[in-house]
C-alpha cells in the first residue's frame, strides 16, 4: 500500500467513526500559568503610585493605583496596604534639585526625610526642576533615576513593613490616524438575498494608547525585582464619541491579567470538544 493510499484509508476511517457519533460534550478545562516573579518572601504589597502623563482628561495615576488594588484584593493572596498615593513626579523633582522631600509635602501616613537619612543625589540625566511636563515616553525616562533610587525605596519600605512595592510609569495619550480598514458589509442582490462582504474603505479614526511600564521592588532592600512594560490601541470612528476614562478601563481590561500573572498563578479557562 502506498503512503497516499494509507492516507486515504485513514482518513476515511476517521470520517467514518465521526459519523457514528451521535453526541458531542462540550468538557471546560483549566490550564495553571506559573507566575513571572516568586513573591513567596511577601505577605503585603504596596502600590505606591505612578508617575503619568499624556492627557490631563484623565488622572493614570490615581485611575490605576485604585484599579491594581481592587484587583489585587480579591485576586492575589497578598495584603493589599492601603495608604496615600505618593507624589513621584514631585519627589524626583526635589532629588533633581539635590534636597530632602519636606514633611509637609508628603500625604498623611507617608514617607517623610529625616535628618538622619539624607537625600540621594540624582543623577545629571533627572529632570529639571523646573520642567515637569509628561507628554511622550521621552518625557518619562527622564524620571527613570528615582526607580533605581535604591534608599528612597528602602525606607518606604521601612514605612510600611517591608512590603513588595509596587510602582512605575503610565502614559495615556490621545492618537489619531486614517487608512484604509476591512468592514463587513450587508449587499443585497436583485432577488433580495443578503449577502455579507468583507470591503476595504477608507477611514478616519481616533483613539488612546495606553503604555504602562509597571516596576516592582524588594520593600526591604530597595531594589527593583522585575519590571515589565506593555502596551495597548484603541481607534474608534471618528463619529464615535468615546470618553476618555471608558477608553482607559476597556484598555486595562485586557492588560490587568499580564500584571496578576506576574505575582500569582493565574488559570486560562476554556473549553475541549468531546465526540462519543
Amino acid at each position: 500500500m502506498t503512503a497516499r493510499n494509507a492516507a486515504a484509508t485513514a482518513s476515511l476511517v476517521l470520517l467514518l467513526g465521526a459519523a457514528a457519533c451521535t453526541n458531542f460534550f462540550e468538557v471546560p478545562i483549566e490550564t495553571p500559568i506559573a507566575p513571572k516573579m516568586d513573591v513567596g518572601a511577601f505577605q503585603r504589597v504596596l502600590i505606591a503610585g505612578f508617575i503619568s502623563g499624556g492627557t490631563d482628561d484623565v488622572d493614570a495615576n490615581l485611575e490605576t493605583v485604585r484599579l491594581l488594588r481592587s484587583q489585587l484584593r480579591s485576586r492575589s493572596n497578598l495584603r493589599v496596604i492601603e495608604a496615600e498615593v505618593l507624589p513621584l513626579a514631585e519627589l524626583a523633582l526635589d532629588q533633581a534639585r539635590g534636597q530632602a522631600v519636606p514633611a509637609g509635602d508628603m500625604p498623611a501616613g507617608s514617607l517623610s526625610a529625616t535628618d538622619s537619612q539624607p537625600p540621594v543625589q540624582a543623577p545629571a540625566q533627572s529632570p529639571e526642576p523646573q520642567d515637569v511636563r509628561i507628554y511622550s515616553e521621552r518625557d518619562l525616562e527622564r524620571f527613570n533615576p528615582i526607580f533605581a533610587d535604591v534608599e528612597f525605596w528602602k525606607r518606604v519600605g521601612e514605612e510600611y513593613q517591608n512590603p513588595l512595592i509596587v510602582t512605575g510609569t503610565i502614559l495615556f495619550t490621545p492618537h489619531q490616524t486614517s487608512g484604509f480598514v476591512t468592514r463587513n458589509q450587508e449587499i443585497y442582490d436583485n432577488l433580495g438575498r443578503r449577502e455579507v462582504r468583507p470591503v476595504r474603505m477608507w477611514m478616519e479614526r481616533k483613539g488612546f494608547v495606553l503604555a504602562p511600564r509597571f516596576v516592582f521592588i524588594d520593600g526591604r532592600t530597595g531594589t527593583v525585582l522585575h519590571s515589565e512594560a506593555m502596551r495597548d490601541e484603541r481607534l474608534y470612528p471618528t463619529q464615535q464619541n468615546t470618553p476618555p476614562l471608558s477608553a482607559y478601563f476597556e484598555m486595562m481590561d485586557g492588560i490587568i491579567p499580564s500584571f496578576l500573572g506576574t505575582l500569582s498563578m493565574q488559570k486560562i479557562r476554556g473549553t475541549r470538544i468531546l465526540l462519543r
